[in-house]
């Protein structure tokens, strides 16, 4: 079984920044893609970032520039440095790790005031 433990949501003000950190335990294929979803209240889930072990990423439009995400393969942790952030950027934020299927961590919430 694989679990998923996130930390780093809070509040921030309109252009501060914040990180998050997940971490990944349990039995975990080498090769596999984690990666950072978004739910705001009243709207779907939405991919934020995501990166393969390999390293490749992909962004959503909304967050390119402004967003990083990036991954430790020896800790199993994944991270998202997000900077500049808006106040549309406000979410519950849940990290993912697809393998042979998908785990889904418990989220964290991330507000951003104006």
């Amino acid at each position: 079984q694989v679990q998923l433990v996130e930390s780093g949501g809070g509040l921030v003000q309109a252009g501060g920044s914040l990180r998050l950190s997940c971490a990944a335990s349990g039995s975990i294929f080498r090769i596999n893609v984690m990666g950072w979803y978004r739910q705001a209240p009243g709207k779907q889930r939405e991919l934020v970032a995501v990166v393969t072990s390999s390293g490749t990423t992909n962004y959503v439009d909304s967050v390119k520039g402004r967003f990083t995400i990036s991954r430790d393969n020896a800790k199993n942790t994944v991270y998202l440095q997000m900077d500049n952030l808006k106040p549309e950027d406000t979410a519950v934020y849940y990290c993912k790790l697809t393998a042979a299927r998908e785990y889904w961590g418990q989220g964290t919430q991330v507000t951003v005031s104006s």
